[in-house]
């Protein structure tokens, strides 16, 4: 099948083609043509299967009828709405609808916030009919009123499972609000869950359900692979791989944001160019650190799950879990930044004792074990062949199994407790007064005979300080003196 066979205007066509594209995805193939036929659609695939051109292609054919270069902004008013979860994506997005429209008549715009808003007032002004924003930025110029949804036909809600764990759906609701009734919705997201059905149950009408994989799933032509290390051992493991194997291009995943810049830090003073990007930094300082590390210039980039989605990377090879995500779903968008559009990448995950749990959570996920490779000089402990705790989250014991006996107090763990005379028996708490029959609460409290209350010492006089003068109390005065 091509693009022809869809249904596409040949300006699309020819921006398909200018692009590099021949054959559209599964995803492409199932949602372009519904999409073209003015249907909600709630679409699911796997990151890097081309959702974005799967919604951004039909939307622009159905917008093209509203092209013209007239130089009026009453001529451009907002007509298709696309909300991301982060910049990123954001920007992402927009690039793909500036590729797709260059043959095109018609004007777009991408709202974000960490950057000064007078840039996009002035775009808007001008009038765009394709609007690519994050929810948060985008209320902000709901506020100063540089923004009309009068006229929009078309929503896209790209990403919508990340919009939930951000906690964007309330802004979502309040620009929902905002728009007319009669438009065409689109969902869009990796992964689906409850949640994200309800949610889409209130917003679309009679959509169609789209998925080409199943839930949560990774894409088939990344090889995995899990390096048992100790915790201790983590930077030196990452630097040691980044050498021996010479990865021209890797971008490397840590939970922190302190813990992205610290090791970004210690791989440059390792002799290995690299950078790190995370919610703390400037927009334009992640702009700059990304588009470097496209350009070849940082080898390797550190980042936190704010690079998880919308880092869209030609051709990158590998990426490295330097610490294990909390919940396995970011597992998969994580990965999914290699292996797209159908090539082949590799994703290799180093894990301590300490992280076992997240790795049988994954594994679960993915429905297969994950293979482990241990490397010659850095295995992990002892501790990581022990099993895992009974009754926690993804860790669970062999069933049947008895808890080990806590250590002696003192005791290092690995050795055996010295061998001597043996403790002696615990003392015995004393009995509570309440416990005592003889003891009645009604009465007040009164000393034993045999208690003794040492009496404070009386306080000497400073040398050198005079004696403290009587101040007249609040009421009474001061006390007469006997004459």
């Amino acid at each position: 099948m091509s693009f022809a066979d869809l249904g596409l205007m040949p300006e699309l066509l020819k921006a398909v083609t200018d692009a590099g594209y021949a054959e559209p995805t599964p995803i492409q193939a199932q949602a372009i043509p519904i999409i073209l036929a003015g249907k909600d659609v709630m679409g699911g695939a796997q990151t890097g299967t081309g959702k974005t051109a799967g919604f951004t292609l039909p939307l622009l054919q159905r917008l093209s009828r509203h092209a013209n270069t007239s130089p009026s902004p009453a001529r451009h008013p907002v007509r298709a709405l696309i909300l991301t979860p982060t910049r990123e994506l954001a920007m992402q997005v927009h690039e793909s609808v500036v590729t797709y429209s260059k043959h095109l008549a018609l004007r777009s715009v991408v709202i974000y916030g960490g950057v000064d808003m007078r840039a996009q007032m002035e775009q808007l002004r001008l009038g765009r009919e394709i609007v690519v924003a994050t929810p948060g930025r985008l209320l902000d110029h709901v506020e100063q009123k540089t923004v009309n949804f009068g006229a929009v036909e078309v929503l896209v809600l790209d990403e919508a499972d990340r919009m939930l764990d951000m906690g964007f759906i309330p802004d979502v609701k309040r620009i929902l609000a905002l728009l007319p009734k009669e438009r065409q919705s689109l969902l869009f997201s990796a992964t689906f869950s409850e949640e994200i059905k309800r949610l889409a149950d209130s917003m679309l009408r009679n959509p169609q359900l789209i998925e080409v994989a199943r839930r949560n799933a990774a894409a088939d032509n990344i090889t995995h692979r899990v390096h048992p290390v100790a915790q201790d051992l983590k930077r030196q493991v990452l630097a040691h791989l980044i050498k021996t194997q010479d990865l021209g291009q890797v971008l490397v995943f840590v939970a922190t944001k302190f813990g992205a810049s610290r090791l970004a830090h210690y791989l440059g003073r390792m002799g290995i160019s690299a950078d790190a990007i995370h919610g703390d930094k400037s927009q334009q300082q992640r702009t700059e650190a990304l588009e470097a590390f496209k350009a070849g210039r940082v080898s390797v980039l550190v980042a936190t799950d704010v690079a998880a989605r919308g880092l869209d990377v030609e051709d990158l090879p590998q990426v490295i879990n330097f610490e294990l995500p909390h919940t396995p779903e970011d597992y998969i968008h994580r990965i999914g930044r290699t292996g797209r559009a159908g090539k082949s990448g590799t994703a290799v995950s180093l894990v301590c004792a300490e992280e076992r749990g997240r790795l049988a959570e994954i594994e679960k996920l993915l429905k297969r074990p994950l293979e482990q490779v241990k490397l010659e000089g850095f295995e992990a402990g002892a501790e990581f062949k022990e099993p895992l705790e009974r009754g926690k989250r993804g860790r669970t014991a062999a069933h049947g199994s008895t808890p080990p006996a806590p250590a002696p107090r003192g005791a290092k763990p690995g050795r055996e407790p010295r061998r001597g005379p043996p403790p002696p028996a615990a003392r015995a708490a004393p009995a509570r007064p309440g416990a005592t029959p003889d003891f009645d609460w009604r009465k007040p409290y009164e000393p034993a005979p045999d208690s003794f209350i040492e009496p404070p010492l009386p306080i000497p006089p400073r040398p050198g300080h005079k004696p403290r003068r009587q101040i007249a109390a609040l009421l009474g005065g001061l006390p007469k003196k006997n004459e």
